[in-house]
């Protein structure tokens, strides 16, 4: 027996899926229902019950979880302390984040760190915010980067910035030449908007809805791209990430005008959770990444 059949077994007790837990240690979903076959036998205990639909772990499976969390994690502790003390930073870092992060403000410091870290490799995973959080929980990655993250005793938050929000428009649009627009200007207008599951979208309903303004959507996208594709052909106007919209800005395609009621933010945050041990790579990405906070 060794630790990495601890850690697939935890793997996939967390994940409550053979597929993820294959995914997570880079082996077959055959790998992974051996090596649970491998723990029964050693144990002389059923680990998983089998007959049911959902999954779920025996008495005797949910103590070995308890138990083998335990060895991992200290090895872990072991093997990242080691590392600090040679002074080794390396290994393999997976992040998943939404797409506007992804695109717009991860590129710049993943390549600050790969410059300094050439040794390290790392993934980075593009997921929608409620899956970010699923990847997390279920330890399928190590960090998970969002906007207006949502407490939960099971992660811990790490705030990075925050973005000022905008109002976008088509640089022919009336709008183009105000110093400032009143989100009351937002009810007689056309609005290009994200999905109402994206934090995004519904932090900017709560403003709307604070100021008394009921927009009126005609567009609703799950990301940052379409958002913008759509108001670069005049179809409406909508509120991003100013951070979002700075390559359309510099070449004129679309004209970002501050909002007259106030300033207004998305925070950023990146997530891991919690009792994880971070690696000395974690470590430096993640000091990296809130060089800005």
């Amino acid at each position: 027996m060794q630790i990495e059949s601890l850690k697939m077994f935890c793997d996939l007790a967390e994940t409550e899926s053979f597929t993820k837990a294959a995914q997570i240690n880079s082996v077959t979903q055959s790998a992974v229902s051996q090596q649970v076959s491998a723990l029964e036998r050693i144990f002389k205990s059923l680990l998983i019950e089998r007959s049911k639909k959902k999954f779920r772990l025996t008495r005797e499976g949910q103590v070995l979880y308890d138990y083998s969390k335990q060895i991992i994690q200290t090895y872990e502790s072991l093997h990242s302390k080691l590392q600090e003390l040679k002074d080794i930073i390396s290994g393999t870092v997976r992040v998943a984040t939404i797409y506007s992060i992804g695109l717009h403000d991860l590129p710049a410091y993943v390549k600050k760190f790969m410059v300094s870290y050439p040794t390290v490799h790392i993934h980075v995973e593009y997921r929608r915010a409620n899956q970010v959080y699923e990847d997390v929980f279920s330890n399928v990655v190590d960090l998970g980067l969002v906007a207006y993250p949502v407490k939960d005793p099971k992660i811990e938050i790490i705030a990075l910035r925050k973005d000022p929000l905008v109002l976008i428009c088509h640089p022919q649009h009336p709008f183009a030449q105000l110093k400032s627009v009143k989100l009351k200007s937002l009810a007689t207008q056309k609005v290009i908007g994200f999905e109402p599951d994206i934090p995004t979208r519904k932090a900017l309903d709560k403003i709307l809805k604070e100021h008394g303004v009921e927009a009126r959507h005609v567009m609703e996208f799950d990301n940052i791209e379409t958002v913008k594709r759509a108001v670069e052909i005049d179809a409406g106007i909508s509120i991003v990430p100013h951070g979002t919209v700075a390559q359309e800005i510099t070449k004129q395609t679309l004209v970002a005008v501050p909002i007259g009621d106030g300033d207004f933010y998305r925070p950023i945050a990146a997530i891991y959770k919690k009792n994880k041990v971070l690696s000395p790579a974690m470590k430096q990405l993640l000091t990296i990444l809130k060089e800005t906070a």
